[in-house]
């Protein structure tokens, strides 16, 4: 046979398809047992309590305000239980003063919605608010409750460039001021204007001493109206510092006076703010000493030279 002739035949033995092993299958066990813990999650959710929920919030919320401000509640505790006091069920630790910071907003939640609900229905109801309800606006901010009372074009609050209420502001503020003695929770009071500047600006009388003028004039009407003197904790003016309307810093919706019945948080933050700091005695009588004795040194040079506040005093 010759070389042309001679064919040449390979055999490959065929494989059968390789196993692919059962690894799928935990992939999968896994995804079902996450779906069903998921939905057992949601099915407790949808059936807690309003004050659960708010207790699970706070909850997880908390480690995140110590991890960011620190404290007692962080590194910083002497107990080898992280989270707890002496006992973990201790009323001093931190789960139980979490459970009562919770509990206590959830009530002023639903101590302010009352309170709103009570207003608008009062307004509804009264003839004679009821003409006001375009210039009562009502809404829950993050300090509390905020009671706004705003201009119209044709319906001013004050008269013009002046802290005098007008009749219908003054009936406004005293049929208020009752429904707040209801409440437990101080009020602030803020007066704003619009853009609008006087004749010689902030040199002399400015939109500054007019909003803390209206405010201090709603705050006496408040009270004509009979609600308690030791419900207000702040009165303040801001002037034309913040807008209603962002886009018209001239329009009469930026007049006007703002009350907000402060949640328990808000009224601790002002009240802590404004608190003085305690100073020990040692400390007191060392700094005592040390101005006594730069006073005594300096004694001639400061009473030869004004000072800058006296110097840039107004008469």
């Amino acid at each position: 046979m010759t070389e042309a002739a001679r064919h040449i035949i390979i055999k490959r033995p065929v494989k059968a398809a390789g196993h692919h092993g059962g690894s799928w299958k935990i992939a999968y066990a896994d995804f079902m047992t996450a779906m069903m813990a998921f939905f057992l999650v949601m099915w407790l959710l949808s059936n807690s309590s309003p004050k659960q929920l708010a207790g699970i919030a706070e909850h997880f919320k908390t480690p995140l305000k110590v991890a960011l401000a620190g404290g007692p509640a962080s590194s910083l505790s002497s107990s080898v239980i992280p989270g707890g006091g002496p006992d973990p069920v201790h009323a001093a630790g931190e789960t139980s003063q979490a459970g009562s910071e919770s509990e206590s907003d959830a009530d002023d939640v639903s101590r302010l919605d009352e309170l709103k609900k009570k207003l608008d229905n009062m307004i509804e109801s009264s003839p004679v608010l009821k003409q006001f309800r375009p210039q009562l606006l009502i809404d829950i901010t993050p300090e509390g409750l905020r009671i706004q009372i705003v201009d119209s074009s044709n319906r001013p609050m004050f008269d013009r460039s002046s802290a005098i209420v007008v009749s219908y502001m003054r009936t406004i503020l005293r049929e208020i001021g009752p429904v707040l003695n209801a409440q437990p929770n101080k009020i602030t009071l803020s007066g704003h204007t619009d853009a609008t500047q006087y004749v010689q600006g902030d040199k002399s009388y400015s939109n500054w001493e007019l909003s803390s003028d209206r405010a201090n004039a709603s705050r006496r009407e408040l009270i004509a109206g009979g609600m308690q003197e030791k419900k207000v904790l702040r009165v303040m003016g801001v002037a034309s510092s913040m807008h209603l309307n962002q886009d018209d810093p001239f329009a009469p919706i930026n007049r006007r006076i703002s009350v907000v019945v402060l949640n328990h948080r808000a009224q601790a933050e002002i009240e802590r703010a404004n608190a003085a700091n305690p100073v020990s005695a040692s400390s007191a009588a060392d700094a005592g000493s040390k101005q006594g004795a730069a006073q005594h040194s300096d004694g001639r040079r400061a009473a030869a030279s004004p000072s800058p506040g006296q110097a840039g005093s107004r008469t």
